[in-house]
């Protein structure tokens, strides 16, 4: 299958990517391509950006979670576009370990067997930007790199330098960008309000990528993404008759999914309502519900003031219907959450109270299923991810937990997937096709809706 890509590294993180890759999205929309953006890695938020300038949801890829064959398979079915574009994470080469390439950038690329630009941050360096370009191109057998953007360019000077620096390396220079505080995008991280109704970021997201895309040669681009090698299709299957509702909660609270999970539970034969644990006083009709990562702490006070909501997701809870949470949505189902002075009282459907941190956990999980669960049985492996500025204090003595890590901080003492009722909620995200998860939550809903 012919799909014309490429991917976007860099050489470390904070060197412009998302920007950059904003950029070349708008530069082929201009010449009337479409565009299907992707993202390396787990990240909920860089793939907000490159959705609001192609239009088009933006789909994770990263080895860990989906493993290699899943991985190939959801960049086949969702590259349904002209062009297919994917953002890398980190620098090239930075992935799981310091002694393997497993989950980096180079990882994905070459799973994919796509060409790659390299961003090199030009500033403060000359010709010595053509040594770092030449490590990157050798440290690897088959670096796939085809082509180069200089970033954070001084002067027409500093750019000659560079160029004849770079010039014995013969690769085609495909961008030069000129410093500009005003192209760069802010550092996001958990605390702050992701662009799915902020206006004015995306204002500025479009601005950007409409600056740099005139820094761009969008020819040289089109060379390298057309220079791409057929694909092997991947079959799938047909998804199953609609055989119950799962309620999806989905505001600017809560708002981190997978579309890949929202995609396994459709394919098991669920149907989904979105709802707004903000602004709905009554959950929909429905068998089972989802509530995944987002910033509940922002919101804290509305969420608290939505008592209805909050009664009709612990009274459903309550009477055994699956509940599935993840990050946010566990801090949502805990008794409270205290932000800065500020404490709100939350669902209640957990004995524990959540304090937001200035310490970040960020890691990618492994362990083991301890407990029986609605996503799964015991002894199963589970792998995940988990990324938050908070943790869980006054946990009731029983809690009941489902997963015991070996990789991964969890929620107490290396334990994750807190259980109350047929509720499961834990700090750690999963990804549903990976594993039977979507199968089991599915079939979880059937059963207790036929009681």
């Amino acid at each position: 299958m012919k799909i014309p890509r490429i991917v976007l590294a860099g050489t470390s993180s904070g060197i412009g990517k998302t920007s950059i890759t904003c950029g070349i999205i708008y530069s082929l929309q201009k010449k009337g391509y479409s565009v299907q953006p992707f993202k390396v890695g787990p990240d909920y938020i860089d793939p907000s950006y490159l959705s609001t300038i192609s239009k088009k949801d933006a789909y994770n890829l990263d080895v860990w979670l989906m493993g290699q064959d899943h991985l190939l398979e959801s960049f086949v079915k969702y590259s349904k576009s002209d062009i297919s574009i994917i953002e890398g994470v980190m620098g090239y080469y930075d992935g799981f370990k310091g002694n393997s390439n497993f989950a980096s950038t180079h990882h994905v690329s070459s799973i994919t067997q796509s060409p790659v630009i390299l961003i090199l941050d030009a500033s403060k360096t000359a010709r010595s930007v053509a040594a770092t370009a030449l490590g990157f191109i050798k440290f690897h057998h088959n670096s796939r790199i085809r082509g180069l953007i200089l970033n954070k360019i001084a002067s027409k000077k500093h750019e000659i330098l560079c160029r004849q620096a770079i010039e014995k390396l013969r690769l085609p220079i495909i961008g030069v960008i000129y410093k500009n505080s005003d192209l760069e995008l802010q550092s996001r991280h958990l605390g702050l309000i992701p662009s799915i109704k902020d206006n004015s970021l995306q204002k500025k997201i479009k601005n950007t990528a409409k600056i740099i895309s005139n820094s761009l040669d969008v020819e040289k681009i089109l060379q390298i993404i057309q220079s791409s090698t057929p694909l092997k299709i991947t079959k799938t299957k047909s998804p199953k008759k609609s055989r119950i509702t799962i309620a999806i909660a989905l505001d600017n609270s809560f708002n981190f999914y997978y579309r890949d999970n929202l995609e396994a539970l459709k394919q098991e034969g669920a149907r989904l309502k979105f709802f707004s644990p903000l602004t709905n006083r009554n959950l929909p009709q429905s068998d089972g519900i989802y509530i995944g990562g987002g910033f509940p702490e922002i919101l804290g006070k509305s969420l608290e003031k939505n008592q209805f909501m909050r009664n009709k997701i612990k009274q459903f809870s309550e009477e055994n219907h699956p509940v599935y949470a993840e990050c946010g949505g566990l801090m949502y189902l805990t008794k409270s959450i205290a932000y800065g002075k500020n404490k709100h009282k939350m669902v209640g459907i957990f004995d524990a109270e959540t304090i937001m941190t200035k310490k970040m956990t960020l890691n990618y999980t492994q362990g083991i299923m301890t407990a029986k669960n609605i996503l799964s049985g015991t002894k199963q492996i589970v792998q995940g991810h988990e990324f938050h500025y908070s943790k869980l204090d006054s946990i009731s003595s029983d809690s009941k937990f489902a997963y015991k890590l070996k990789i991964g901080e969890g929620i107490k003492n290396h334990l994750d997937g807190l259980i109350e009722f047929n509720t499961l909620a834990s700090y750690g995200h999963l990804y549903f096709k990976r594993s039977d998860y979507a199968k089991n939550f599915v079939e979880n809903c059937i059963k207790v809706s036929r009681k």
